[in-house]
């Protein structure tokens, strides 16, 4: 786990990039939170583990939710702070939450669950929740079946045997005896190149390998998307894979 806890603190370092390139969430993605958990996120009280700068966060308290975010990381969690100054926010891990049992209605993780170890933030979600609560993990997934994010998405992995953008997609080794319930949200947004170039240079396999070959791979990623989008503007295609659980 230090490994993975070496690459998940290690967006630390672009904290403001990861901000202002990384996708949101649609609002077809919480209405099937509201759906699959059978509770509205007005007036829920929700974790929002993993909060990063605080993109789910925003959504959740436009939904109408009272949120808590929890983030290990001093910059993204300074970062979330700053903009958003009225939500509660702690610092600690999935796997050893700070907060108090019973505390919560639904516990989220946006794009963060992989960095934990199930066995223990399987746990202490449930020791967090209260009666009816409910587990949400969820992620940004590139659809491959676009010819030209499976073209990227090979060339990641010949670089660093890494996906494409990083993404790990649905939950695993959850223990054994939790039936999830799995639903797939399509969606797509249209970005400048260099929004699209942002967004990719945030993912964690670009800060362990380094700036030399990041500018490098970037580089040549824009010669290749500047020939299929000549107009400069990506159009970026998502499935969004998210599990509920009531742990």
């Amino acid at each position: 786990m230090r490994g993975m806890t070496y690459r998940a603190l290690s967006f630390d370092a672009v904290a403001d990039q990861y901000d202002a390139a990384r996708p949101g969430y649609p609002p077809a993605l919480f209405d099937a939170i509201e759906e699959l958990t059978g509770r509205p996120l007005h007036g829920s009280r929700v974790v929002d583990v993993g909060a990063g700068t605080g993109i789910a966060t925003r959504l959740l308290r436009e939904r109408g939710a009272r949120v808590t975010a929890v983030e290990p990381g001093p910059g993204m969690a300074g970062l979330l702070h700053r903009t958003l100054p009225d939500v509660p926010l702690v610092r600690g891990l999935g796997d050893a939450l700070p907060l108090a049992d019973g505390c919560a209605d639904l516990v989220t993780y946006a794009q963060a669950w992989h960095w934990t170890d199930p066995a223990r933030s399987v746990p202490e979600a449930r020791r967090v929740l209260g009666p009816g609560g409910a587990l949400a993990l969820w992620w940004n997934v590139s659809d491959g079946a676009v010819p030209w994010i499976a073209a990227q998405d090979g060339r990641l992995r010949r670089l660093a045997g890494d996906g494409a953008h990083g993404a790990h997609g649905r939950a695993r080794n959850l223990p054994d005896g939790l039936s999830p319930t799995e639903r797939r949200v399509p969606w797509s947004r249209r970005v400048p190149l260099d929004g699209h170039l942002a967004n990719l240079g945030s993912h964690s396999v670009f800060r362990v390998l380094g700036e030399p070959a990041t500018s490098a791979f970037l580089a040549n990623e824009r010669a290749e998307l500047l020939r299929l989008f000549p107009d400069g503007m990506v159009e970026e295609v998502y499935q969004v894979e998210l599990t509920v659980l009531r742990p």
